[in-house]
């Protein structure tokens, strides 16, 4: 059985050669941005989110909201990028992160 840190260390790795998916730019949050970022975790499983907004304070706002409204787990946050991780029900090994690996 693998510790807590050891699963985020995994895929911190695997996230390191990654791009970001999504930008969230001075709009924010938007529903269409929303959605990309679903379909995003759903296809993929882990992403990197890039967040072009204000200060620090923002930024974790932005990201606490991310992580509770899909679920998703924060696996990295460095600078304006993201890593987060969502479990799919049934991962397309052909898009998913973790399985492509």
């Amino acid at each position: 059985m693998t510790s807590y840190a050891a699963e985020k260390k995994h895929l911190r790795r695997l996230g390191h050669n990654l791009k970001p998916i999504v930008t969230i730019a001075s709009k924010g949050l938007t529903e269409n941005v929303g959605a990309e970022i679903d379909r995003a975790l759903n296809d993929h499983e882990l992403i990197k989110i890039k967040l072009s907004v204000g200060d620090r304070a923002a930024k974790k706002l932005l990201c606490d909201e991310i992580c509770t409204s899909y679920s998703a787990q924060l696996v990295q946050s460095i600078g304006h990028i993201l890593l987060i991780f969502k479990k799919s029900k049934n991962p397309n090994p052909k898009l998913s992160n973790l399985l492509r690996q």
